[in-house]
Parts: structure tokens; sequence; C-alpha cells
């Protein structure tokens, strides 16, 4: 028992792994795995070792590609002297906020001129398996070659072969040079998974406070949902809609949230948002797609039949 945890505090195991707070209970605390272990057993010492997760942030990161804790998985040594930004933070108060009044091209030309996109907005891309979501988006990224945006890329939960045909693709358009790419493939563990947009978004984060306009792609949402309920079930929360837990809506408010336009006092950066979310049968009314929908600026709906 560790009677002074509070949620998202990180546990050190005996065996030198890491996991962080998930669940509070009256007698029990329920924590989340961020490194694979064989060595855990049930009597496995527990301590609390301080700090909140943290990621890696600044320019060293342009043209990386790292897992939701900032370790390198490019091959490269990771960067030095890089500073450090807490991966759950609050999102930008109302008055530190200003009016969406620039427009982010998306290199797409019938998306540019009928469903314009603005720095700081959050558009949302809905639509079925295989109906180009990922192509849209990675055309954003190419497209902000010249323009100044820095951009992050998050694979949540997709297959490596899917993350490095992403990773080829931004690399021979040139693109990745303004990029950083955030991964948390299909085998990693649920804690890295659920970690990994919030992750990405601190990496946004510090460049907007620094003034910078970012673009940010989390690909894609309904899997981080999926892992979100994988865990909270495991951990005994109770099952709401769908079996998704009651507060899945909240996970991806206070997410999206952290995107916008600050004002010049407070920087005048931007971060825009563009959450991807893949629906089965064209059905639109689902839980997760409609929470969305409400929690986004706007959407971009790629129609099976259409495509």
């Amino acid at each position: 028992c560790l009677p002074s945890a509070a949620l998202d505090d990180i546990i050190v195991l005996e065996d030198g792994s890491r996991a962080m707070v998930f669940h509070l209970g009256k007698e029990l605390v329920g924590a989340i795995l961020l490194q694979q272990s064989d060595r855990l057993t049930a009597g496995t010492g527990a301590l609390l070792s301080g700090p909140r997760p943290a990621v890696p942030v600044g320019e060293s990161l342009l043209g990386r590609v790292v897992d939701p804790l900032g370790h390198p998985l490019d091959g490269v040594p990771p960067p030095h002297n890089c500073m450090r930004r807490a991966i759950f933070g609050p999102s930008p108060s109302i008055l530190a906020r200003t009016f969406v009044n620039a427009p982010l091209y998306s290199g797409t030309t019938i998306v540019d001129t009928m469903i314009p996109i603005g720095k700081g907005q959050r558009q949302l891309i809905i639509g079925g398996s295989s109906t180009g979501k990922s192509s849209l988006a990675l055309d954003a990224i190419i497209s902000q070659a010249e323009s100044g945006v820095l951009c992050i890329y998050v694979l949540i939960g997709q297959k490596r072969s899917k993350a490095v045909t992403i990773v080829e693709t931004l690399r021979n358009a040139g693109a990745l040079a303004h990029t950083t790419v955030v991964v948390a493939e299909a085998f990693e563990l649920p804690g890295l998974k659920y970690l990994a947009p919030f992750a990405g978004c601190a990496i946004a984060e510090e460049w907007m406070q620094q003034g910078r306009d970012t673009l940010i792609v989390y690909d894609d949402l309904s899997l981080h949902a999926q892992t979100y309920r994988e865990i909270s079930l495991l951990l005994r929360r109770p099952p709401g809609r769908e079996a998704y837990p009651g507060d899945i809506f909240y996970l991806h408010a206070r997410l999206l949230e952290r995107s916008t336009a600050l004002a010049a006092s407070h920087g005048g950066g931007s971060m825009t948002a563009l959450p991807i979310i893949e629906i089965q049968q064209g059905e639109l009314a689902a839980y997760i797609p409609t929470n969305l929908i409400s929690i986004t600026d706007g959407q971009l709906y790629l129609n099976t039949a259409l495509f």
C-alpha cells in the first residue's frame, strides 16, 4: 500500500521498472507499467519516485522518432541538454487565448477552399478504414515545409509497418526536418499507448509557448480510447456506454483543449490539432465519434462510398 500516492505519480519497482499511478482505491493503488519486466511478481517492493512523467522538449527533437517517454527509436543517441516538460498539464486559460484568425494550409485544395483550417483549431478527420485519413494528415505536415510550422505526428497503437511507412514518407518528402514522430506501437504496453498523445501535446506546447506555430496529428484516438478502456476495466473501474469508462469524454477533452491560439501577451504561438478517428460501417453515432465531434471545432468526414 502506498498511502501518499497521487494520480500520475511514478512508482519505481524493486526490479528497476517503472509504473504510473492510475487508480486510487480505499486500500489499494492501481498502477500501469511503463516498462516491460519479466521479474515482476507478487510481493515485489514499490517506492514512490517523486516526479510525474515528463518528456524531453526543444529543437533537438526535430527530425527524431521517439517513444512517449522520449527514448529514441531511430537508432540515434538521445539528444543532450534537453529540457523536460510534464506530460500532463493544464490547458491555457481563456484570458491567455486569442481569436483564430490565420489559416493553416493543409495542401489539399478542396479542404483549403471549402473547409479551411485555422491555426489553433481542432479539426477532426473521421472516416472508415482505408479512406485516406492518415494521408490527408501527412499531406498537411508535408505542406508546412516553407511555412515555419513545427509538426508532431503521434502514432497510437499502430502496426510497425505503418510507423515505418510514415517516417519514410516524411523523410522522402523532406518534411522530417520540421517534424517529431512519437510512436507507441501496437505491441507496446497499454501504459505507453495511453501516454502517447499527451506526450506529443507536451512537445508541441513547449514550442507554442515560445511563440511558434505547431501542428499535431493524433493517429488515432479510437485506438487510444480502446487502450483506456482496457486498462480501466483491468483495474475494475465501472464500465459505461460500450464498456468505456464514464470519463473517456473528459480524457479527450482535456487533451484537445490544450490546442489553441495564444494571445500576444502569452507568446502568440498556436497549436493546431488534427485528431484522427476510425468509424465502423459508417456509424457516426457511436460513442467515441460523437464525443470527439462535440469536442472539436470542425470535421473532415471521409465517406467510404465516395472514396
